[in-house]
């Protein structure tokens, strides 16, 4: 590791300083803080010279407080300091990642109250990060936040890429408008979910993505979100000032603090150029070094599994249909007829074992193993799982010898309902059954409302439990794949056993209706930006009633589109999620799926748009092969790229997985071209996306 710190220290007197400047290491980005005449603090943002961010005011509201933190401050002290540091990730994007930053510390004494209240920012040439810290201190000490009060003053009318602010839910398909027209939009975004819950008709989620009309890329979202609740954005549309809007706990509170303490970072990422902001790594260096000390067991995944065939009703999660309740430790199912749908059967995982075996992947995700199916959802259920106890027509033990003998590993499936408590009761039992049989890593669910009654998903202790369940999980050595938990926020650095996150509309909703075509040309501008995203991808039967005559539902994308997602949607963890035969019928294409990594020692993004299309080039971990990626929104486009990133003097093949020319989305996503051609890093390619479509190049030396 790299490191160059240097300290200043300049203590100031309140009426001498009332603003305070703070410019990037590149001098692009310039943020500068002060005093309202009312001691309410602010800052401002700007980029190449133009706002970005107007006057926006900082604090708190604090619950039976008359004062609250929002004014009558002064300076007491200001700190300064650059950092410049380089370091490794145990799985990335990238070998390195630089971290480099002008930092600005403003310690503000509420003289009224003696109170003080740190602000820090800190300033890299792709945005800004802040966050609020309470030093300890004798008048402020157990505090309840009512509101946190932070504004970012937008300078007009902005395009927008955004989903409806919620308590409970971040799987919904974007819209793109005007900030002025969220509110007439917003009923028409909302759609239905097993939990949800909206807070305003202007509120929308972070990471937000804009778009200026003078071509600056804006993207609001946080980071290292630890101990507190969550924050979405509540739009002033007549004046277009976000203010954040945190989570809300039972009893109404956003919050319950001791100091000292400190808020998530609140960011800022702005650029002239979208492919900047994907690119950026604002959010990871935002957040404390990695805490695991041997990493050694944390490993990048590409799996197979018993999932998508429930999700489109082709099997059930369910091992009989005759039992209305279930109650564990009580109900005897051998005295249940099976209802000859249930997919995790230790007959069909084993053909599941058998196909990751042939094909060269890791691991075998297994869902519905486990007692208490048949009565898991909608009545608030305590002890709805116990995480151990698996049906009659599944052999654990057998399972896990005959995966060993494969070399194949399995992934084990913990639906929690909701129940958070019980899931925290059964842990550690859970954990060592795992360890026990095989299992390194974890798939978890918190579908529907949460127990206790009255919490929300991202409210402070339900966060709480997500990070508990890493913690835990690294204990025992294991890697956690969180469904519906909160959206990450760059905490896998700190905790890189958090290996993926769903937290967003995924794959499955494909199956639900289907989802725009150009969803995944928005989800790295968006839910990407705090972290991976487990989005299931490798669909090539997109009629869902060839695998279900009851569903009628299309995914929005062609073959080549899937194939691209692999690229485009960074995961250590990756899914083949179609069936085997689906596979099976098109191993010319499926051989892509194969070959592509799942960690990478380079990234390049070479065009980018949000709402438009993404294509992203990227080089294996350890070698010297590139894979490239591209998805396409709901215009057919023609792509120019530059291989100018291979190395000099060296051949390569490419293999070309596109569109054929009548390929679209909806009438003919199975049309796709393969060729194949040697290439140099003086190359060019020139190569056409259908609606809804894309290409994927495996770009493999020749030696």
């Amino acid at each position: 590791m790299k490191k160059i710190i240097v300290l200043l220290f300049l203590s100031v007197v309140s009426f001498a300083v009332n603003a305070q400047e703070l410019k990037s290491p590149n001098g692009k980005q310039v943020m500068t803080f002060s005093l309202l005449k009312d001691g309410t603090p602010t800052y401002q943002l700007s980029y190449n010279g133009k706002e970005v961010v107007k006057p926006s005011k900082l604090g708190f509201e604090l619950k039976n407080d008359k004062q609250s933190l929002l004014d009558g401050f002064v300076i007491e002290k200001i700190e300064t300091n650059t950092f410049n540091e380089t370091w490794k990730p145990v799985w990335g994007e990238v070998k390195e990642i630089v971290n480099h930053y002008n930092e600005l510390a403003v310690t503000l004494l509420q003289k009224v109250t003696n109170r003080k209240m740190v602000v820090r920012f800190r300033l890299y040439n792709e945005g800004l990060g802040f966050r609020y810290e309470f030093p300890e201190q004798k008048d402020l000490v157990y505090f309840v936040i009512k509101e946190e009060r932070t504004q970012f003053a937008m300078t007009g009318d902005h395009t927008a890429f955004w989903i409806p602010g919620d308590y409970d839910t971040q799987e919904y398909d974007y819209t793109e408008s005007k900030l002025s027209e969220i509110r007439s939009l917003f009923k028409n975004a909302v759609t239905s979910n097993a939990s949800q819950e909206q807070f305003s008709e202007t509120g929308v989620q972070t990471a937000l993505m804009m778009k200026t009309a003078d071509g600056l890329y804006i993207n609001l979202h946080e980071a290292a979100l630890i101990d507190y609740s969550l924050m979405s954005l509540n739009l002033d549309d007549k004046k277009f000032v976000f203010q954040s809007w945190l989570t809300p706990d039972s009893k109404g509170n956003k919050g319950n603090l001791q100091a000292p303490c400190h808020s998530p970072w609140r960011t800022v990422i702005v650029s002239n150029d979208a492919r900047e902001i994907l690119a950026s790594k604002l959010t990871l260096n935002l957040n404390d070094p990695c805490k695991i000390e041997d990493t050694s067991w944390i490993k990048p995944v590409k799996y197979v599994g018993v999932w998508w065939e429930m999700i489109t009703g082709k099997s059930s999660w369910a091992y009989t249909d005759d039992l209305p309740s279930v109650q564990l430790g009580v109900t005897d199912y051998s005295k249940t007829k099976p209802n000859g749908k249930h997919g995790a059967t230790t007959k069909h995982v084993k053909e599941l074992i058998d196909f990751a075996a042939l094909h060269g992947f890791d691991a075998v995700l297994v869902e519905g193993w486990n007692e208490g199916w048949e009565d898991w959802f909608g009545h608030e259920k305590d002890y709805v799982f116990d995480f151990v106890t698996p049906y009659p027509d599944f052999d654990v033990k057998g399972i896990h010898q005959y995966a060993a003998s494969k070399g194949i590993k399995m992934i084990m499936h913990h639906e929690t309902s909701g129940s958070v408590r019980n899931y925290e009761r059964h842990m550690d039992t859970a954990y060592r059954f795992m360890k026990d049989n095989g299992y390194d890593a974890v798939k978890s669910g918190y579908v529907g409302n949460i127990l206790p009654i009255g919490e929300h998903h991202y409210s402070q202790w339900i966060n709480n439990h997500y990070l508990y369940a890493v913690k835990k999980a690294a204990d025992y050595k294991i890697m956690v794949n969180a469904h519906e938990a909160v959206r990450p926020t760059g905490i896998c650095r700190t905790y890189p056993n958090l290996i993926g996150n769903e937290s967003a509309r995924g794959t499955e909703f494909q199956a639900f209706g289907g989802s725009k075509p150009n969803h995944v040309t928005i989800l790295p501008f968006t839910r990407l930006i705090g972290g991976p995203m487990d989005y299931t991808p490798g669909i090539f039967e997109m009629d869902i009633d060839k695998l279900n005559p009851d569903n009628h539902s299309h995914v929005n994308s062609t073959l080549a589109n899937q194939l691209a997602l692999y690229v485009t949607m960074y995961s250590p963890l990756q899914m083949a999620a179609d069936l085997p035969e689906n596979y099976n019928r098109f191993l010319d294409a499926f051989q892509f799926i194969k070959d592509v990594a799942v960690d990478w020692d380079d990234s390049k993004y070479l065009e980018a748009e949000p709402g438009k299309y993404i294509t992203v080039a990227r080089k294996a971990k350890g070698t010297q092969n590139w894979f490239i990626g591209n998805v396409n929104g709901i215009t057919k486009r023609t792509s120019r790229i530059k291989l100018d990133f291979l190395e000099k003097g060296k051949k390569y093949k490419a293999t070309i997985y596109a569109d054929a020319k009548d390929a679209h989305y909806k009438t003919n996503p199975q049309a796709y071209i393969i060729s194949e051609k040697t290439v140099s890093n003086k190359s060019e390619l020139t190569l056409t996306s259908a609606p809804g479509g894309g290409y994927a190049i495996s770009i493999i030396e020749v030696k």
